[in-house]
């Protein structure tokens, strides 16, 4: 299963960028489908989260995007987006999706990985 990500680009500081993450396949079942981001020599840092249970969808926001990224998932799509709003030189990144679940319905559950779009915001 391959994650394509796509949206990033060149802005300016207090623009948005809007990014999308599909995979190849549908899955059977999703838990939960997350952003993360990394910077050169940098560990990849979870952006935002968003985990889906039978009593409601919950979101996680790393506290440097709280209030200016939101992340919306449909699981039965199988498709994640992240808003960036009031960017930051400091949001300059590659910016990875990932989903973890069930690829079919008596697979383990596992964690896949998208390949990564660059966003970067200049001053």
């Amino acid at each position: 299963v391959q994650l394509q990500a796509s949206g990033g680009g060149s802005v300016q500081a207090g623009e948005s960028l809007r990014l999308s993450c599909a995979p190849s396949r549908k899955f059977f079942s999703i838990r939960s489908m997350s952003w993360y981001r990394q910077t050169p020599g940098e560990q990849r840092e979870l952006v935002a989260r968003i985990s889906m249970y039978t009593t409601g969808d919950e979101t996680v926001y790393a506290d440097s995007v709280k209030g200016r990224f939101t992340i919306s998932g449909d699981d039965r799509e199988n498709v994640v987006k992240l808003q960036t709003n009031s960017l930051k030189p400091e949001d300059t990144a590659v910016y990875y999706c990932s989903f973890s679940g069930w690829i079919k319905e008596f697979s383990d559950e596992t964690e896949y990985w998208g390949q990564g779009t660059l966003v970067t915001v200049s001053s």
